[in-house]
């Protein structure tokens, strides 16, 4: 068909058939205007990359944040209740208006206190946690992660589990002892320790300082015992939540039913405010950084396309000449230029998500790359990517899409204009 023919029929004209075939002949552009073209195809794929990267880096930033937030609270409730003055007393009526909350799956019971952990003349702080047996089995940072010994002996007998590098800091294994001093009152009021003798049941490595550094299980009610507790006496309740995002709301709720004055109830946001601050703050800040790499590769479709607008001058008069409208034409050059960045889009947006759900065989081959090429890296740094938690989130995925597609459709405006403003007369002047 031929353009005259093409541009004449109503028909055609009214279908957007026009637009679309001298779309596609501008992004298939003769040998003369080739370096052109090569550009176009650079920004499709500086478009395509743009995009894979922001998903990867923000599935992979998002699988490191929850597993950051995962350790953080799986080792406490999503909900804590204490008591606001002394010691938190478990009576019946408040656990079972506890269980009544529709959103709670579990309520763990915990004793804690400072003491001090010695063995072999080496002495560590350490942070005591009286637990129940079933509590302590419900927590999978525990249980998934215990490295010596076992816990299955666990309130059979005075046993403790310990984190891994206390373990290894007291030169202990399963079965020795270890001495834990804490202190009670007097009845002339003096501080006195007191020393208890403990059996190693086990350690876990959960990879956080804090808890393999420092924490001790033991049985609750043997350590109410030590303490001279009553038996209802804990330091706080632990709420398990079927979702942990819905703390914040739980607790409120809970707040009114309740409705105690001495009792403080927080969620774990809140408790840990300034580190879901921080992971908050840099989720936002990543994502503006790595939107720019769009926005430069949108830039590159706007170079181009105005680069061809200029080329096609003598095309565009003698398009109009022909009887072509100026809306003709801008969609024209809208329609080639929207082409590379939603094509670019669609094609990132599918490199990102295959790459996310091969992430430990790309690993492997980066591991594999640098063995062969010497760099020497060690197994922890491999280890590290390969057990790189990836999570991909629909909402994230489409912002980036819409961002991507906004920036490709703003990038292949200013192109589109520039074209309307061809005049035939000058345009076939410099032909």
């Amino acid at each position: 068909m031929s353009d005259r023919a093409l541009i004449s029929g109503s028909a055609a004209y009214r279908n957007g058939a026009v637009e679309r075939w001298l779309a596609w002949r501008y992004l298939a552009t003769r040998q003369r205007e080739g370096f052109v073209s090569f550009i176009a195809i650079f920004s499709l794929i500086g478009v395509a990359l743009g995009v894979a990267t922001l998903i990867i880096v923000l599935s992979v930033m998002g699988g490191f944040r929850a597993s950051l937030i995962g350790r953080l609270i799986g080792m406490n409730g999503h909900v804590v209740i204490t008591a606001r003055d002394g010691m938190l007393d478990t009576t019946p009526d408040l656990l079972a208006a506890l269980r009544k909350v529709p959103e709670v799956k579990t309520v763990h019971l915990t004793l804690e206190r400072q003491a001090l952990a010695g063995a072999n003349g080496v002495t560590r702080g350490a942070v005591l946690r009286g637990v129940r047996l079933e509590d302590l089995m419900s927590r999978e940072i525990i249980t998934k992660n215990v490295v010596h010994g076992e816990i299955g002996a666990f309130d059979t007998r005075p046993g403790v589990v310990i984190g891994e590098r206390l373990r290894q800091a007291l030169n202990l294994r399963a079965g020795d002892k270890v001495t834990i001093v804490t202190h009670k009152l007097n009845e002339n009021g003096a501080i006195a320790p007191r020393y208890v003798d403990y059996e190693v049941l086990a350690s876990f490595l959960t990879k956080r300082y804090e808890f393999d550094n420092t924490l001790v299980f033991m049985p609750l009610q043997m350590l109410q015992e030590d303490l001279e507790y009553d038996r209802k006496a804990v330091s706080s309740i632990d709420l398990e939540l079927a979702d942990p995002a819905a703390a914040p709301k739980v607790a409120e709720e809970i707040r009114k039913s309740l409705g105690r004055t001495d009792l403080k109830v927080a969620d774990w946001q809140t408790l840990n405010a300034r580190f879901v601050g921080a992971l908050e703050v840099e989720k936002v800040m990543m994502f503006i950084i790595l939107t720019l790499i769009v926005l430069v590769a949108a830039m590159n479709v706007v170079a181009s396309f105005t680069m061809l607008v200029r080329v096609k001058r003598g095309s565009i008069a003698i398009l109009r000449t022909m009887g072509a409208s100026p809306a003709t034409i801008v969609r024209a050059f809208f329609l080639a230029a929207a082409a590379v960045g939603l094509v670019g889009t669609a094609l990132g947006t599918a490199l990102g998500l295959l790459v996310c759900a091969n992430m430990a065989t790309v690993a492997r081959l980066l591991a594999t790359l640098l063995e062969a090429g010497g760099s020497g890296a060690g197994g922890s740094e491999i280890e590290f990517i390969t057990a790189a938690p990836v999570r991909v989130q629909v909402g994230e995925v489409a912002a980036v899409i819409v961002i991507a597609v906004a920036l490709s459709l703003g990038a292949a405006a200013y192109p589109a204009w520039r074209s309307a403003r061809v005049e035939p007369v000058e345009g076939l002047r410099h032909e």
